[in-house]
């Protein structure tokens, strides 16, 4: 299975996002983005890639505890940015950006004691991405629109294990699909 642990923003948050991203669209070049769907929307934590059925149950246990030692914190949507030249627009966070990073590191660390996601240390890096574009892509006119955006906050309470589905046909802008299998409440142990 290919999985990642991360935070899901609450529906209010979803839509929120939702109005800004549809003002986004209605800016010239629009079209030439690859835009993602509000059902997909994360914050990734930890990408673990292709998980072994066998060790999920013993991920599991650690992203529990992970999650145990955690307790919720405030975190909104906020402002904007992109990777790469031209390849991801996101947009980022604001809130307890502390804790969040707390939470990746704990996360990133039950992978490696379970087994899995042997991926680079570097620092964290909160992002919700909103579009991805050919290399050659200018997003700063989408970047300096989400300059401003700051969403209502809200308190991240559950840390959750997504299965993400790869699209599997040539179909233009098909979308992956991701499926939580896993979700465990922060500070549950206290």
């Amino acid at each position: 299975m290919r999985l990642f642990a991360a935070v899901l923003p609450p529906p209010g948050a979803v839509a929120e996002l939702g109005r800004e991203v549809r003002a986004l669209r209605r800016l010239a070049g629009a079209d030439a983005l690859r835009w993602t769907q509000p059902d997909g929307w994360h914050f990734t934590l930890a990408f673990y890639g292709e998980v072994p059925e066998d060790t999920v149950p013993e991920l599991e246990r650690r992203l529990e505890r992970a999650a145990t030692r955690s307790a919720p914190f405030p975190l909104a949507l906020a402002g904007g940015g992109s990777f790469g030249r031209g390849k991801a627009l996101w947009t980022g966070a604001s809130g307890d950006l502390t804790a969040l990073g707390r939470l990746a590191g704990r996360a990133q660390a039950a992978g490696r004691r379970a087994g899995v996601g042997g991926e680079e240390h570097r620092p964290y890096r909160a992002h919700l991405t909103l579009a991805r574009g050919k290399g050659d892509t200018d997003l700063r006119p989408y970047v300096d629109a989400l300059a401003e955006f700051a969403g209502t906050a809200w308190t991240v309470g559950e840390l959750v294990l997504v299965r993400s589905h790869l699209p599997t046909s040539d179909v233009p802008g098909e979308q992956p699909r991701y499926d939580p299998v896993g979700r465990w409440a922060l500070g549950a142990a206290r």
